[in-house]
């Protein structure tokens, strides 16, 4: 007789505590493989690795240098007034005083014809006045000379009656009018030469102010006539006319500008640099220049410290030969030295710098398929290289491409196909 066999199936503890560990093992699966809040993803297309070398670093900075002229002197009318006539063309050298146009003014010219008579006439008043002063001097002189004389004829007379009164030859009367008229006579001249002497010194002084007032009105006649003159527009130095657009018939107020004067075959440089290097740029410091397969040399003769578009502006000049053929406003290549090659290690010059200030990049493992946060100390960098002073060894690799959309994740994990 056949007994049915009874299937024992597993025991409720048994399914809870597989239950369990199925559940567990899902929690561990998704915690390993669940995105770290810290890290991100990124393919291997977006990014440009490279690797930690050793090698010399040059440290210098390219510029792009615009010509300028050396020296530029501007051209303003002194006074204004209508132009007659053109006598030079815009682009023309000129020289030193050459006159490059000729304006007229009808008031300026009368006034200034009034001021002459005006000074002229003043001027022909002291002359009168100085005539009349030494004239004055000279009818003293004669004075002081008749009172000698008569003071002479005066003591005479009285040293021939004095011993005949003593005798009694001459009457007492007339020995007293003698000898009165011998002390009035020199009174006389006693007074006379104070008098001179006050005289001279208040003439002396007059004439000295009137010479002086002479000299002050000649300096203005010579203003005037000046101002008149600068009716004629001259070049005040030698080079190359510029900006010079005037038009016969024009009216010019004073002081407008009507062209400038640029140093003849004498150029500077003026390039900006990047305020990174504002403290590491300094004057006399020398530059490169590479132009038509030659190399040129300068040296840095001002610095601009005002800070426009991320961006502050040096003067250069060249230190020997100029290159020929040079025009205004034309941009050349530069190469500024900033120090002398020395062995470091180097990683290239990448976009990361912007995204990290220099203070930490990303190191990929050795294995390629992570990457990790490290602080680091960068020093110096030119277009190519960037110096690296603490925090990498030669022979690893790094991140220099941008961090655009990771720069606050502490790490990457690397794939290679786009998800």
């Amino acid at each position: 007789m056949d007994r049915v066999v009874e299937r024992r199936g597993l025991s409720r503890t048994m399914k809870l505590a597989i239950g369990g560990g199925a559940v567990l093992l899902a929690a561990l699966l998704f915690w390993w493989f669940a995105p770290r809040a810290g890290s991100q993803t990124v393919t291997m297309d977006r990014l440009t690795i490279s690797e930690v070398k050793t090698g010399t670093f040059e440290d210098f900075i390219p510029l792009r240098a615009r010509v300028t002229p050396l020296l530029t002197v501007f051209i303003d009318s002194i006074e204004g007034g209508r132009v007659d006539k053109i006598l030079v063309e815009d682009g023309a050298d000129v020289v030193a005083g050459q006159p490059i146009a000729m304006l007229s003014n009808a008031e300026l010219q009368l006034s200034t014809l009034a001021r002459q008579t005006e000074v002229e006439q003043q001027i022909n008043n002291m002359r009168s006045q100085e005539l009349a002063l030494s004239q004055t001097r000279l009818s003293n002189e004669r004075a002081i000379l008749d009172a000698d004389l008569a003071l002479t004829t005066a003591r005479r007379q009285f040293e021939r009656e004095q011993p005949l009164a003593a005798k009694g030859f001459v009457s007492g009367k007339q020995f007293n009018d003698t000898r009165d008229n011998y002390l009035y006579q020199q009174r006389r001249l006693a007074t006379l030469k104070r008098s001179q002497a006050s005289d001279e010194r208040l003439q002396s002084s007059q004439l000295d102010q009137q010479r002086e007032s002479m000299k002050s009105m000649s300096a203005g006649l010579g203003i005037a006539r000046t101002n008149l003159d600068a009716l004629n527009l001259r070049a005040p130095v030698a080079g190359k006319l510029s900006g010079f657009s005037i038009q016969i018939g024009q009216s010019l107020q004073r002081g407008e500008r009507i062209g400038q004067i640029d140093s003849p075959g004498k150029n500077k440089l003026q390039a900006g640099v990047d305020e990174f290097y504002l403290g590491r740029v300094q004057i006399n410091q020398t530059a490169t220049v590479d132009w038509n397969g030659k190399t040129y040399r300068a040296r840095i003769t001002k610095i601009y410290p005002q800070v426009q578009n991320n961006q502050f502006q040096v003067d250069l000049q060249f230190t020997g030969a100029e290159p020929t053929g040079l025009q205004r406003g034309q941009t050349l290549q530069a190469k500024l030295s900033l120090g002398d090659p020395a062995p470091a290690r180097l990683i290239p010059a990448g976009a990361f710098y912007n995204d990290t200030g220099g203070n930490w990049i990303f190191v990929v493992a050795p294995g390629g398929g992570s990457a990790v946060k490290r602080q680091v100390r960068l020093g110096r960098r030119n277009p190519d290289y960037v110096e690296v002073l603490d925090g990498l060894d030669p022979g690893e690799r790094v991140i220099t491409s941008p961090y655009t959309g990771f720069a606050d994740k502490d790490r990457l994990d690397l794939s290679t196909a786009k998800e």
